[in-house]
């Protein structure tokens, strides 16, 4: 039977390659790190990074297996984060900036909005929650408190996603300039949106539960 230390380290592992993999989270963080600023990157990172905890507390509670249980549950929350996404991609698409101006880092709220968007990318998407209650318990030794043990797993996901966005973000500062250029702030609003859009589109036509 595994140990508590080869559990921990097992699911650093899948969890440090499930995080750097290419997704919709980092292509909003990219996106919002080329285009805005520093600050709002970093807090659409921290509402990604809070809407996925919430999931797993969600679980560690025993909620998340709602979804798997109640075909009604998983229906609603994935036409509503189908319609949410859809609609934030199309924003995206419809109206693309054209540039960058340096007053809206201090825009009451912009900080909100960059939060709130990376926290609701997640929270309403049914998947997420799928994801953490098939992924989660895999993880989990024999003869260890389970909820908050999951919790723990939780939160070690949360500071894996801390880190990889700050990368994110630091890997775009030296080329900011060039991102900021009105083509390029045009081609990453359209690019990111056009991936909203095809999330959103996918998660209405997904059928499957798990």
């Amino acid at each position: 039977m595994p140990s508590i230390s080869v559990s921990l380290v097992a699911f650093v592992a899948a969890a440090s390659l499930l995080t750097i993999t290419p997704g919709l989270d980092t292509a909003l963080v990219l996106r919002t790190a080329a285009t805005s600023s520093v600050r709002q990157a970093a807090l659409a990172g921290f509402g990604i990074v809070v809407g996925c905890f919430g999931w797993g507390v969600l679980v560690a509670m025993g909620l998340g297996a709602l979804l798997m249980a109640s075909q009604f549950a998983y229906s609603v929350l994935k036409w509503v984060g189908a319609a949410y996404l859809i609609w934030t991609g199309y924003k995206m698409l419809r109206h693309p900036r054209a540039s960058f101006a340096v007053g809206e880092t201090g825009a009451p709220n912009a900080g909100r909005t960059a939060f709130g968007t990376g926290l609701l990318t997640n929270l309403l998407n049914p998947k997420v929650g799928i994801f953490y209650v098939s992924f989660l318990p895999q993880f989990v030794p024999p003869g260890v408190s389970v909820a908050p043990y999951l919790l723990m797993l939780a939160a070690i996901h949360s500071v894996l996603g801390v880190m990889w966005f700050s990368c994110l973000i630091a890997a775009t500062r030296p080329i900011s300039r060039f991102l900021r250029r009105p083509s390029i702030v045009k081609g990453c609003d359209r690019v990111t949106g056009g991936m909203f859009v095809a999330f959103g589109i996918g998660l209405a036509l997904e059928s499957r539960r798990g």
